[in-house]
């Protein structure tokens, strides 16, 4: 059942397992990159007693000396405070810190986001392996090396791209998901299927209901398919100077909306649903896509329990956030915009109306 997807990036290129039950392998692949000798396992204080023990536990069974580290669970705790904090506990695990440390990310991708960042900046730059345990970071955050926290006027401003030794997905820890958790990460997966797959999003709407019950050999299916596009996108594009930028399809509204809402509010696959839609009805008004896959779209996200209206919103104050967005260029706004299921194009000229077209369309 596992399944391997290569992220090719040269000397920096690096393995993606997808599995059921691999998470205890964690230890033999740490131990299998050299001179490991110490590992900091950083996991959030839901899943820090149960996965990040297990995973501390299988590094120390490979005879790697591991630390766990535990932070307050949830978006909002992406912060500099917190990364201040983890820093300190970091260098505490032993006065003979060094490059030969592995820092290992167990959890969902504010986990990953933040360990990142630590290993990035720990005596700049050690490595680490990512093990994901929820869908957004399976088939999003844990491809593709950007790290980093939040800022008050604005998501993921300060980090670094720095790419992993490996990823271990075991979708076993899907299943201990709570459905807010595991619909976050649909609306990526849909996210994938229009930028890059049109049979991703036939796979989707033909296996919605085990999906949401997070069936092993559909899972492992619908994750790896995720990541191979992940990687290819990354692989292209490493520093998003071109086309890794159509990974933002659905995020420039989205993020505007995570941050009016407030950090944690709503979900990340929740705010990523609303910026499809937002994006696909600017799509549809500018003759780039038919109201016929604007609405194969919609009912996919809602199938998947996905939000697809946001009353309230005040289109100005949309505006304004998605100016202040790092991928904002010149006082230009960038959107990414389908102009087929499976093809999308990057548009710099966007406009404060059409902007608030795509906010009305989630009234």
């Amino acid at each position: 059942m596992e399944q391997t997807i290569r992220v090719e990036l040269g000397d920096r290129s690096y393995d993606v397992r997808v599995g059921s039950g691999i998470l205890d392998s964690v230890g033999p692949a740490a131990a299998a990159l050299p001179t490991v000798r110490q590992a900091a396992v950083i996991a959030d204080s839901n899943i820090a007693s149960s996965y990040g023990k297990q995973t501390a536990d299988s590094l120390t069974a490979a005879g790697i000396d591991a630390t766990l580290i535990e932070f307050p669970t949830g978006e909002a705790n992406k912060t500099v405070a917190v990364f201040s904090d983890m820093l300190d506990a970091v260098f505490a695990i032993s006065p003979a810190i060094d490059r030969d440390l592995l820092i290992v990310a167990c959890g969902g991708g504010v986990t990953g986001d933040i360990s990142g960042y630590v290993a990035a900046s720990t005596l700049r730059g050690v490595r680490w392996l990512q093990c994901p345990t929820s869908l957004l970071a399976d088939v999003d955050a844990s491809v593709g090396g950007k790290t980093g926290i939040n800022h008050a006027t604005g998501k993921n401003l300060i980090g670094a791209f720095y790419q992993p030794s490996g990823v271990l997905i075991d979708v076993e820890t899907l299943k201990t998901l709570a459905p807010r958790e595991l619909q976050s990460g649909l609306g990526e997966c849909v996210k994938h299927a229009v930028i890059r797959d049109a049979s991703l999003l036939d796979f989707i709407a033909e296996n919605t209901t085990e999906i949401l019950a997070c069936q092993s050999d559909v899972m492992c299916d619908l994750v790896a398919r995720n990541v191979a596009i992940k990687a290819d996108v990354v692989a292209g594009d490493e520093r998003e100077t071109g086309t890794r930028a159509h990974l933002n399809y659905g995020h420039t509204v989205g993020h505007a909306i995570e941050t009016i809402a407030g950090y944690g509010t709503l979900s990340h696959g929740a705010a990523v649903s609303l910026g499809i839609i937002a994006a696909n009805a600017i799509a549809v008004d500018s003759r780039l896509i038919s109201p016929v896959d604007a609405d194969r779209v919609r009912q996919a996200l809602e199938a998947l329990k996905l939000p697809v209206t946001y009353p309230g919103l005040n289109p100005d104050e949309v505006w304004e956030v998605m100016q202040r967005d790092k991928k904002a260029r010149g006082g230009h706004v960038r959107m990414v915009l389908p102009t087929e299921i499976g093809r999308v194009e990057i548009f710099d000229n966007t406009t404060p109306q059409q902007v608030a077209r795509g906010v009305a369309a989630l009234g």
